[in-house]
């Protein structure tokens, strides 16, 4: 099914299904421009699919957050209708992931062919993410009101990933 093409008009607009950084509205102004508080709906449940570290970001200098199709999960986060003006600099912002079009569900209601990105050139290996990263994704999802129980499931995930890839502190010998 081919996405929704604007109309041209001040009006129109897109969903967008959030997962990662962008959740958090502060954030997603950084690359937007302008607020986009107004633009939240809510917290939406992405079903048929799994959040994992599959990509490291150049810019960030660490993993960041992609969804995986697997039929067993569900991925929280945060469903915006975005003005399409804005689709550009969203691209930008999402450079080495690509459109996907699915249906997420938020307040009880589907929306279908709502916007989400996923990473293109995915590692074999999820990758920890910087503190920097954890906590704006985090702040995101608290801030947007994603369920307490996922919140604690995401921090523990992303805490393992530290933990594990943290390097090893040098030992005292005597």
């Amino acid at each position: 099914m081919a996405s929704p093409t604007p109309l041209n008009g001040p009006d129109d607009r897109f969903y967008y299904f959030a997962y990662g950084s962008c959740m958090c509205p502060v954030d997603l102004k950084r690359s937007l421009g302008e607020s986009t508080h107004a633009y939240v709906i809510g917290p939406a449940t992405l079903d048929g699919y799994r959040l994992g570290f599959f990509r490291r970001s150049r810019l960030r200098n660490c993993g960041v957050l992609d969804v995986v199709p697997d039929p067993d999960f569900t991925v929280q986060g945060v469903l915006y209708h975005l003005p399409w003006r804005l689709s550009p600099a969203l691209d930008l912002r999402e450079e080495g992931y690509c459109h996907e079009m699915v249906t997420v569900t938020a307040n009880g209601q589907p929306y279908a062919q709502t916007r989400t990105y996923s990473v293109i050139s995915k590692t074999h290996e999820e990758i920890a993410p910087n503190e920097w990263y954890s906590s704006v994704v985090m702040r995101g999802a608290a801030t947007c009101g994603l369920p307490e129980q996922y919140c604690w499931e995401l921090f523990h995930h992303i805490h393992s990933l530290q933990r594990r890839q943290a390097p090893e502190p040098l030992r005292r010998t005597a």
